[in-house]
Order: C-alpha cells, then structure tokens, then sequence
C-alpha cells in the first residue's frame, strides 16, 4: 500500500511538473504545410520557447509560432522580419530593411515574393514571412497583417523529428 502511494505520488508530480513546463517554459509544434520551406518542411516537430518573450521581444531572423488571427487553434511558423520602427519592403524580388538589402540565404531560391510595400512596423507589433514566399501565408497578407508580440507563444530553438534532420536554431 506505501508502495502505490508512492507511486501516485510521483505521477501526480510529474504530471504537474509537465504542465507547467508546458505554460510556461516549452512547447512542442508540428509544422503544417511548406510556407517555410527549406528550412522546414511538412510534419516536422519543433520545440518552442515560450520563456523568452517575457523578458525581450522578438529580433530579426528568429523563427516565431503564433496563432492565426482570430483562430486559436490554428497555429503558424514564420520568421520575424520587421521589428516594431522598422520600414520593410519587397522591390524585384530583393528584401529591403530600414532601406538595407538584406541577405536573405535561408528562403527558398526565387522565392523572396511579390513586391510589398513600403510599411513601417507600429510599436508592440512585428512583420512575419515565411521562407517559401510564394507559397505563405504571412505578414503580407491583410487577413494576418502585423502579428502583436503578445500574440507570439515563442521561439523555435530546436527541430528534433525527424531525428535525421535534428537542429538547434540561434
């Protein structure tokens, strides 16, 4: 009897402890679809960070999760590509940042998208794309627009399935 006792013990704890690692600290995400193509592709399982946001904001490059404006359960991966002050457009297919060209070695070739722009980020907000500009569902479209940073549930850090392709993000 002190046996299962214990054992109860330790699983409500364990339990207990996942939750709140769950809240507050990480969070699994399965990517659905190839807007971020080649950095991931469908099905791949990515762990989420969601510890870091309450101490920074968003910066250029991470990869960020959040949900689908006005649908919780449907959750997006992009990149953050504007952070609030910031001017952002899209001329010929090159990405333009404060009027800076930038290199962008991580989207899908001849995928930098359509022109766009210029807007300017507003302060509490950024700008999202995905890799796989042709095929997104982002930042540039009215119906997500600008993403408010307390909407973000965190940083992609790491990819761990397939365990082939395991890869931690800066």
């Amino acid at each position: 009897m002190k046996e299962l006792k214990e054992w109860i013990k330790s699983i409500v704890i364990a339990i207990i402890l996942a939750l709140i690692i769950r809240g507050f600290v990480m969070e699994s995400f399965i990517v659905d679809g190839s807007s971020m193509l080649p950095t991931f592709t469908d099905n791949e399982r990515v762990l989420v960070n969601k510890f870091v946001y309450r101490f920074r904001e968003p910066r250029h490059g991470e990869i960020v999760v959040f949900p689908f404006p006005n649908e919780e359960d449907k959750i997006l991966i992009k990149r953050v590509i504007g952070e609030p002050g910031d001017k952002v457009e899209i001329i010929s297919e090159q990405l333009y940042l404060n009027d800076q060209l930038v290199d962008e070695g991580y989207i899908l070739h001849d995928s930098a998208g359509k022109d766009f722009g210029p807007v300017w980020v507003p302060e509490g907000y950024v700008l999202l794309l995905g890799d796989n500009r042709n095929n997104s569902h982002d930042s540039r479209d009215p119906e997500v627009g600008f993403i408010d940073i307390d909407d973000i549930r965190g940083k992609t850090f790491m990819r761990y399935w397939p365990i082939s392709k395991i890869r931690y993000f800066k």
